[in-house]
């Protein structure tokens, strides 16, 4: 269910990235899990060979490769659905530590399943970022955060930069608006002691436009953050 082997791989070496044999096939298998289970719950509107591709698999491995990971760095996959972009980064990048965080318990089981069958070793956790982010098990205790097309940035950097320990980054992956978010969100990564570290615009092979926002955890996030959701959604930072 992705694209052909020399199309796929061609694909990502355009971009400098080397995808081995063993991470084309499980990628593949990836896609058909993803396939089979979405006919069951809902994980995606997309589910052709070319789209599960580029807009899944090169949309989740190639801002990582911009943004540039330490290795064996811990990350945590914020509102992760169907495990993008953690997933198919794991699969790129093995030595990488995985979290993934989802409200929906169905999701949650798929992805321990597809974890399970591909040998990613992901911690899997049903919960929400407001709730972890307070516990003292999660709270600043990882390299890097990560999320992808699940709120406004503002409103992500009250979920996301509570996990991430000082030094560590939080990685937003976001649309061709991305800039626009970022002007909104200036004081809340501030309060909540990010600085801006990068911002990068970037197209996908099909054209659609991207934009990497990384930003660094500079200060102790304050105890108070973050939030309830209904807070966070009725006065937003």
């Amino acid at each position: 269910m992705i694209l052909e082997r020399d199309r796929f791989l061609k694909m990502f070496a355009d971009a400098g990235i080397s995808i081995t044999d063993e991470q084309y096939y499980k990628l593949g298998l990836y896609s058909e899990l993803l396939v089979q289970w979405n006919e069951r719950i809902n994980l995606t509107a997309i589910t052709d060979a070319e789209g599960i591709s580029i807009k899944h698999f090169y949309d989740s491995i190639y801002p990582f490769y911009l943004a540039g990971v330490p290795r064996s760095s811990s990350m945590i996959d914020v509102g992760t659905g169907a495990g993008f972009p953690s997933c198919p980064v794991k699969i790129w990048r093995d030595d990488l530590n995985i979290t993934l965080l989802d409200s929906l318990q169905k999701r949650i089981t798929f992805l321990a399943q597809l974890s399970d069958q591909l040998g990613l070793g992901a911690t899997c956790i049903h919960s929400r970022a407001e709730d972890i982010g307070r516990s003292g098990e999660f709270r600043e205790k990882y390299d890097i955060a990560t999320a992808r097309a699940v709120a406004e940035l503002k409103e992500l950097c009250e979920y996301c930069l509570p996990l991430v320990k000082v030094g560590g980054r939080f990685i937003a992956l976001k649309g061709s608006q991305a800039q626009e978010e970022l002007d909104r969100a200036g004081e809340a990564i501030k309060l909540l002691g990010g600085e801006l570290d990068l911002v990068k615009e970037y197209t996908l092979p099909n054209g659609d436009a991207r934009t990497l926002i990384v930003i660094g955890k500079a200060a102790q996030t304050p105890e108070k953050y973050p939030r309830p959701t209904a807070q966070i959604k009725k006065h937003s930072l």
